[in-house]
């Protein structure tokens, strides 16, 4: 072999070598900045998830008192058309007699009166007959103009239980496919980087700091249900009673110390009084980001518990690890 085709094969010897060097990853580490990524994506699609589920959670709300509203202004209905009927019949009787003569008989009774006395007292009774029948043309004319109002607004209920039906399904929509992306971004990830994904946090769950700020009063009932719960699932709209979302955990830990919360953050933060962050107390509630979409539970030692995400379950974290808003105390 000559020395030109002994050096041409070593050159390409060395390139095919350098290039399989080069699909080999330098070490594991060069993999951690797609794993941060995922996680990122992965905390987003389940925020996204939340806030949809939140707003599913004030729609119902919103849904249960429409439906309240449309049965109270059918019952109003059926009343006002009973009522109607009654005015109904009492029109046809007259109008029916009308024709039948009565009404003419009367002017003939009139007609036929000898004495003064007598003529004035018929025509009265002709007058008060005629005064009838219009009182109860004017009753129908009423009845009929209310019921028309009633069933106006029942219409508009109606309409508007349809609207809030439709947000319903759409914010389920919109809770399923965010979390078929997280599952579906998790999948492409080899197993033991999902494990990590997935297990990150779980240092957080341990419930001892609670123990150092005992809660008084009916806070210590709220504080106790919402502990018993740490490792529970996360399911968007559950509220026990082995799974929770976050309003769901927090009205259910509030309902054992008999206080009804709404199963809504948004909500919640508007159903007790305000307290500073520095005026904290255990049982307390605090909300996180704006618009409101997440509630925790005070504890103690600047800790919260609260049902996080489908990763995580419920778990005890820092006050401040998320965007914090603002705390109420209910009762």
């Amino acid at each position: 072999m000559s020395n030109a085709r002994v050096r041409l094969t070593s050159v390409l010897a060395g390139c095919a070598l350098a290039a399989t060097i080069g699909l080999i990853p330098s070490s594991p580490a060069q993999a951690e900045p797609e794993i941060k990524n995922v996680q990122a994506r992965v905390d987003t699609l389940y925020h996204e998830a939340e806030q949809a589920s939140e707003r599913y959670n004030d729609a119902k709300i919103e849904l249960d008192e429409l439906q309240a509203d449309l049965k109270s202004l059918r019952a109003d209905e059926s009343r006002e058309d009973e009522s109607l009927d009654v005015v109904r019949d009492q029109a046809r009787d007259a109008i029916l007699r009308q024709y039948a003569g009565t009404s003419l008989s009367a002017v003939g009774e009139v007609l036929a009166a000898g004495e003064p006395g007598e003529f004035l007292e018929q025509v009265s009774t002709m007058s008060s007959y005629q005064r009838l029948q219009q009182g109860l043309f004017d009753n129908y004319r009423t009845g009929l103009k209310a019921l028309s109002i009633r069933q106006d607004a029942t219409r508009k209920r109606l309409d508007q239980v349809a609207e809030v039906e439709a947000q319903l399904a759409e914010e389920k929509a919109t809770i399923d496919a965010k979390l078929a992306d997280a599952k579906e971004l998790l999948g492409r990830l080899k197993e033991d980087e999902r494990r990590e994904i997935l297990s990150r946090g779980t240092a957080d769950r341990a419930p001892a700091p609670a123990a150092d700020v005992p809660a008084s009063g009916r806070a210590s009932a709220a504080v106790a249900y919402a502990m018993a719960q740490v490792g529970d699932a996360y399911v968007y709209g559950a509220a026990g009673p082995s799974a929770f979302d976050c309003s769901g955990l927090t009205m259910m830990a509030w309902a054992q110390a008999g206080v009804a919360l709404p199963h809504s953050s948004s909500a919640q933060y508007s159903s007790g009084t305000r307290v500073a962050a520095s005026a904290l107390r255990p049982g307390d509630l605090v909300f996180y980001y704006s618009p409101i979409s997440h509630v925790g539970m005070y504890i103690g030692n600047g800790m919260i518990v609260h049902a996080a995400n489908p990763s995580t379950g419920v778990q005890v974290t820092g006050l401040y690890s998320m965007p914090y808003v603002g705390a109420v105390r209910p009762g």
